[in-house]
């Protein structure tokens, strides 16, 4: 397949931004989008090129990669943008994707990719429209406390309503926490692996990125009649459906049943509050509405409504919205024992407004109730006396997270893994690879999952959804196991170039991207795509083994040991023989 083939040439576009210079360029890239298709295969690709693996993260060194694939903007629910970096909290290959506008923002702006190189010596932002880049100053954005504030800013300054994305840090990330986000149109986020402390240290407070322009295709009557096949089947299909009406949090009642949903730092695998904190009681007692990434039909964003009281009057009300998903809910209300639904919601605002990664926050914060009451850390450490169930105290420790009043916080900023370390309770301390675990405590895939994933993270291969698929029956070997989840995350990294998103996946099968990439002018096989899955993955691999990556460092939690799943007691044994094999089938694959 030659660049050539490759119709819009603007995709081929990458934009480089030096923020010490406060210079930019374009380079066309062809080759690369025509070989990789964008997203995650691109991002690979420019960081190796553009990063020195020894850099600290958290220098303007760090090299930041945002890059779309051919299918954004073309097909349903190719909704995602992928952020690559070098991660703050583990130290080896961060990324992160992230919905909303900015997708579609991107390749309507002409590009296909954006790097982002340097720092600047004082706070600024990027407007990036009509092919240009404006570095402007954000010295008076810069402290804000709220990042739905600085939205509201950016949103009357800058061109392009309703065309346009606002990507912007909170104060998280202007404090260099380790597991600060990126928020993009308010209820989307780069949330994991500290992307926004990232541009905290590069002293980039936000980006807007929009445009106006059409994309071509090769053979406009095959793209009409690929397109209304897929749009079918994702608003017909019965899993599909399940994102439209409750959402990620359709989750929590299943998981609960099965035994696999982790509560209190995972001292217990069931919430006996699963019911106030469900999809269906958010979506009976507290949905507004819901919202759609652009060029997504689905509207799996759900939005939670909070009427609040004016001091002192009677009826006079304010109205404040928050986003909810499955992973807040279970990393700040099920493992920290909340099942007071407003407290929750008011939780999950109060990370959103400091610009926090959720999962990473809620682990930390379990990580420390638990220290607590072990005695390994005192109230002259934590400040307040955190409690499970008291959603008011941990707000407050969110806002310490952020203001880092002592050396005690400082340390949690840095993450679990740097804290239980400095403070003890490793074996509580929820982490795989440096990165807090997500939530699902659902058998050996899950874990196993999270350790090998090369971003650690339940969406890197679903060892999760592997598990549940055993429920009731004979559970694989440890070899099998691997295969498959070493098999998933191959594949998906074929989804994540294109960049499609994940709750669609068996709707982008390898036979439909094949026949979906036609009418676009590219010719690729079944075949051919599960061949580049596995070129990527291998590409990804060896990436994060030149930043650091160690896979003699493999070694879960040991609190994992000790908690029931559905499976009963995972076995210590099962996991070791499993990742022995893990290294002598990765070993093999980097050989060839």
């Amino acid at each position: 397949m030659s660049a050539r083939a490759l119709i819009d040439e603007a995709l081929s576009k990458v934009l480089y931004v030096d923020l010490t210079r406060k210079t930019f360029w374009v380079k066309s890239r062809p080759e690369l989008f025509a070989r990789y298709l964008g997203g995650t295969g691109v991002a690979t690709q420019l960081l190796k090129e553009e990063l020195n693996p020894e850099v600290d993260p958290l220098s303007p060194e760090n090299v930041v990669v945002l890059a779309v694939g051919v299918f954004t903007g073309v097909y349903p629910t190719a909704s995602k943008v992928v952020a690559m970096f070098k991660s703050p909290l583990t130290g080896n290959l961060g990324e992160s994707h992230a919905g909303g506008r900015a997708p579609v923002a991107m390749r309507m702006a002409g590009f296909g990719a954006i790097v982002i190189k340097g720092g600047s010596e004082s706070p600024v932002y990027l407007s990036i429209h009509d092919g240009r880049v404006e570095f402007k100053d954000a010295s008076a954005l810069w402290g804000v406390r709220s990042s739905l504030t600085i939205g509201k800013v950016l949103r009357e300054r800058e061109p392009w309503p309703g065309l346009r994305s606002i990507m912007r840090i909170g104060r998280a990330g202007e404090m260099l926490v380790r597991y600060a986000s990126v928020i993009l149109e308010t209820y989307r986020h780069f949330g994991r692996l500290g992307l926004g402390a990232v541009w905290g240290a590069k002293k980039l407070k936000a980006i807007v990125v929009g445009g106006k322009r059409d994309i071509p295709v090769a053979d406009i009557s095959g793209y009409r009649k690929v397109y209304k096949e897929l749009f079918d089947e994702i608003t017909k299909s019965p899993a599909m459906q399940k994102y439209h009406d409750l959402g990620t949090p359709v989750n929590v009642l299943p998981l609960n049943k099965i035994g696999g949903l982790p509560t209190r730092n995972l001292t217990s695998n069931v919430f006996e509050g699963a019911e106030e904190v469900s999809g269906e009681a958010f979506a009976e007692y507290s949905l507004a509405r819901r919202v759609a990434c652009a060029h997504c039909p689905v509207a799996c964003i759900h939005i939670a409504v909070i009427r609040e009281r004016y001091p002192h009057e009677k009826y006079f009300y304010t109205t404040r919205y928050i986003g909810y998903d499955y992973e807040p809910i279970y990393a700040l209300g099920t493992m920290l024992g909340i099942k007071d639904r407003e407290g929750l919601l008011r939780l999950i605002e109060e990370v959103d407004v400091v610009g926090l990664d959720a999962m990473s926050t809620g682990v930390a914060l379990a990580w420390t109730t638990e220290a607590f009451k072990k005695g390994l850390i005192s109230e002259k450490d934590t400040i307040v006396r955190p409690e499970w169930g008291d959603w008011k105290t941990y707000i407050e420790m969110v806002k310490y997270l952020v203001t880092q009043p002592n050396n005690f916080y400082k340390t949690l900023a840095m993450g679990v893994k740097k804290a239980s370390e400095v403070y003890g309770g490793t074996e509580f301390a929820l982490v795989f690879g440096g990165n807090e675990m997500p939530g699902y405590h659902t058998g050996p895939g899950a874990h196993i999952g999270y350790l090998i994933g090369l971003r650690h993270s339940h969406l890197d291969n679903a060892g999760y959804s592997i598990d549940q698929k055993y429920v009731g029956k004979e559970y694989p070997q440890p070899r099998k196991l691997i295969d498959e989840l070493v098999e998933e995350e191959a594949w998906r990294q074929v989804l994540s170039s294109l960049v499609v998103c994940f709750f669609s996946r068996g709707v982008y099968k390898p036979s439909t991207v094949s026949k979906a990439l036609e009418p676009l002018g590219l010719k690729m096989s079944e075949e051919e795509l599960r061949k580049l899955g596995t070129e990527i993955y291998k590409e990804k691999l060896k990436l994060k083994l030149r930043l650091g990556y160690r896979l003699e460092d493999l070694k879960p939690p040991k609190r994992v040991f000790e908690t029931p799943s559905p499976f009963g007691n995972i076995s210590e044994d099962y996991v070791r023989e499993a990742l022995n094999y893990y290294k002598e089938k990765i070993l093999n694959l980097l050989s060839t």
